[in-house]
């Protein structure tokens, strides 16, 4: 993951952020349990079938010291984070009988994360997480075992087959955890297999320190000066992640400051945007949007009407047809929500798009760049849809509400020349299941707006899993 994630991944960080000093739900206990009690009898299964034997206690103790420090570096994902472990921990496999090396590094890695539960930044109750991270040191260990070929005496070949079986296990316990506790899909958590690259990366120079670590056990310290440089990048970057959140709750907060503005300024105008986010919000998930799209979909609904603040009221709510001048005045009203939003930055300028394009056609007969088809922004396409449609189903200063049959006819009129066919055909079944009365999308639009106020809730610092 880079310093510049996706809304989506922007999300999953704020989530595994914000449960980092909460108790563990019932479905991450799940997750947990099962992983341990998993990694428990596998390592139970070695040791009887392999025995343990003798082996020399200062290299292990010292391997085992090193793998501490080392799993207290770590680097922020979405998912929790992932710490360079890799490179104290192929020393381990030299230093002890493979059936011992998961135990050890299940210990190493729980006193690795005990100074922070007992600082109170991290619950107790998720030291449970830190013993199923220790699915990794499985798969060499069982293929050492399976071969009968000590870490310390391997080939080549069995070597990259223990790296593979380490790869293989960890990415496979993961994701069952991740989709259990958090019901993370495969297509998101094979994203996040840049971190095996990590491992890969350091596995060579824990090779160097392995193959003195029985002979000269003082070896594997050298390694603790690159987890001490390592230790001041990771910080960094965690800093600037936080940063960046920080930034876009701030941003999610000025667009909710400006819909309270929205509603405080004109009731309608208020209610009638919250009932467009709700509608839209829905069509878009019909059509597939990804994650940055629905933002800026939710987010441009809600504001799309924004710059009418700038009008003077007699125009906004006249009960009569606007004479020329005013219709004038009233097209400007997306470019001043453009130019409203293009102030506030960040991600707020792609909305600020959205906004501006909203009263386009299909047809290229729109407002205010006569823009057509597949230029029009996808999400600008959904709001004018969904906007007309919510229009035609409320009271309005000059008309009564449209009968639903009779707003349905006109949308599919207007289908090919202002609407978008494709969006039609997504918002049609949609607002088929309309009850008579037309509250029921200012009811939606309500609870789109909660929805909206969680996506500002705080959230700080780095999840354990």
């Amino acid at each position: 993951m880079s310093y510049d994630p996706t809304f989506e991944e922007q999300q999953l960080l704020a989530d595994t952020i914000q449960h980092r000093r909460t108790r563990m739900s019932p479905r991450e206990m799940l997750a947990g349990l099962l992983a341990d009690v998993g990694l428990l009898a596998t390592c139970v299964g070695l040791a009887l079938a392999c025995g343990i034997g003798s082996f020399p206690l200062l290299p292990a103790l010292l391997s085992m010291l090193v793998l501490v420090i080392a799993s207290r570096v770590s680097f922020d994902t979405p998912f929790g984070f992932t710490s360079l472990t890799q490179v104290a921990f192929v020393p381990l496999l030299f230093a002890l009988p493979a059936p011992l090396v998961p135990p050890a590094v299940a210990v190493a890695l729980v006193l690795g994360r005990l100074p922070e539960a007992l600082a109170g930044s991290v619950a107790p109750s998720r030291l449970l997480a830190a013993v199923g991270n220790s699915w990794f040191a499985v798969g060499p260990a069982l293929v050492f075992a399976v071969s009968g070929t000590p870490a310390r005496h391997a080939g080549a070949g069995l070597l990259i087959l223990a790296l593979l079986a380490e790869l293989a296990a960890d990415f496979t316990v993961s994701c069952l955890r991740f989709a259990i506790a958090r019901g993370a899909g495969l297509a998101m958590q094979l994203r996040e297999t840049w971190v095996y690259v990590i491992d890969a990366a350091l596995s060579g120079v824990g090779l160097v320190i392995a193959q003195n670590v029985r002979s000269e056990p003082a070896v594997v310290l050298a390694i603790v000066p690159l987890l001490g440089l390592f230790g001041v990048l990771a910080r960094e970057r965690r800093q600037r992640l936080e940063s960046l959140l920080e930034l876009n709750r701030a941003y999610h907060g000025t667009a909710l400051v400006l819909g309270d503005v929205i509603e405080a300024d004109d009731g309608y105008t208020g209610e009638h945007c919250k009932s467009v986010v709700a509608l839209a919000v829905e069509v878009g998930e019909a059509m597939g949007l990804n994650a940055n799209q629905l933002r800026n979909l939710e987010f441009a609904a809600l504001l799309h009407d924004v710059g009418k603040i700038t009008l003077p009221k007699e125009i906004v709510n006249k009960p009569g047809p606007l004479d020329a001048r005013e219709w004038d005045l009233v097209k400007t009203h997306t470019i001043e929500g453009q130019r409203m939003l293009q102030r506030v930055g960040g991600f707020m300028q792609e909305v600020g798009q959205v906004v501006r394009s909203h009263h386009e056609r299909w047809d290229g007969g729109g407002y205010p760049d006569g823009l057509a088809g597949t230029q029009i922004p996808l999400e600008a396409r959904i709001i004018t849809c969904c906007d007309s449609w919510n229009a035609m189903r409320t009271d309005r200063a000059y008309r009564a509400a449209l009968a639903h049959d009779v707003a349905l006819t006109e949308l599919l009129a207007c289908t090919g020349t202002q609407f978008d066919p494709d969006v039609v055909a997504a918002l049609q079944p949609i607002v088929s299941q309309e009850e008579g009365d037309a509250q029921a999308l200012v009811a939606r639009g309500a609870q789109r707006s909660q929805l909206l106020s969680g996506l500002a809730q705080p959230a700080i610092a780095v999840q354990q899993s």
